[in-house]
């Protein structure tokens, strides 16, 4: 999904330097005017470009230093939300404590910013996460990821309404042993629809309320191990005992409705609404 923006490439004759690479050579050229057109699969292609070394661009190096100090400087601090939980106190302990190889996966929803943003990936290979706003994709991706390579931590990050459209996915992981690690996002609410209303629609909110079960027990149920974070001064003791368990773990944390998104709360974004008039 675009992070900001994006526009459409004028056809036939792209405003920039185009390269088009393609298998099917019959492709090259049928809508694009390409500066350069390749006929190779992706594969081929990949495997050319590994072989050639980088120009000596001073000036791109400098745009690639700053743009990460820019990244670096986004992802702090953590902020504090409405509630007795930090997502903060979460963010922190896991980028401090997890191996560098976890396999982090999610769902879609305004949850996953706090994944998105604030965990920093330290190796290639380590998130599987969906496109175009994918509901229920995380907990299956960290079974197969679990499945794929047990020596590994995986974990997923699922929000309330994301984990009740897979999450009886836990009979699979326990059916083939896997020890999966789930973090259940619960603020009682389709949080990015929420969201919407609220700066559309102010205080008309319809059919996103939430009534969901105790996550924790519903993991038990399936031979699981169920954690519930209510208060951050549990979070850290639950982390630290879901980790350790070599068992499939819940982990339901409950978070204030109130905050809808690590930058904003339903009361400022009601607010800038109605005073939009």
């Amino acid at each position: 999904m675009p992070t900001q923006g994006y526009s459409l490439i004028p056809i036939p004759n792209p405003s920039a330097p185009f390269v088009h690479v393609h298998a099917g050579v019959e492709e090259l050229g049928r809508v694009f005017q390409p500066t350069l057109a390749i006929n190779a699969t992706p594969v081929a292609f990949a495997a050319a470009l590994d072989d050639l070394e980088p120009p000596a661009d001073t000036h791109r190096r400098a745009w690639r230093e700053a743009t990460h100090a820019d990244y670096l400087a986004w992802s702090e601090p953590l902020p504090q939300v409405p509630g007795p939980v930090q997502m903060s106190t979460i963010m922190h302990w896991l980028r401090q404590n997890l191996p560098a190889d976890t396999v982090m996966c999610s769902g879609a929803g305004n949850f996953s910013i706090w994944l998105h943003r604030f965990y920093r990936h330290p190796a290639f290979g380590t998130q599987l996460a969906p496109i175009s706003g994918t509901m229920g994709y995380g907990f299956p991706a960290a079974i197969a990821a679990a499945r794929l390579d047990p020596g590994r931590t995986a974990l997923c990050f699922a929000g309330d309404g994301d984990f009740l459209m897979t999450g009886q996915e836990l009979a699979t992981a326990m059916q083939y042993g896997l020890a999966p690690k789930v973090f259940v996002i619960d603020n009682g609410t389709y949080g990015t629809i929420r969201m919407h209303q609220e700066r559309e629609f102010p205080g008309r909110v319809f059919g996103t309320d939430l009534r969901n079960p105790d996550f924790a027990a519903y993991a038990r149920a399936f031979g699981a191990d169920g954690f519930t974070i209510a208060d951050d001064r549990d979070a850290i003791p639950v982390m630290e005992a879901a980790f350790a368990s070599r068992n499939a773990s819940v982990i339901h944390v409950k978070l204030d409705t109130e905050a809808i998104s690590p930058g904003t709360t339903i009361s400022a974004l009601r607010e800038k609404a109605l005073n939009r008039g």
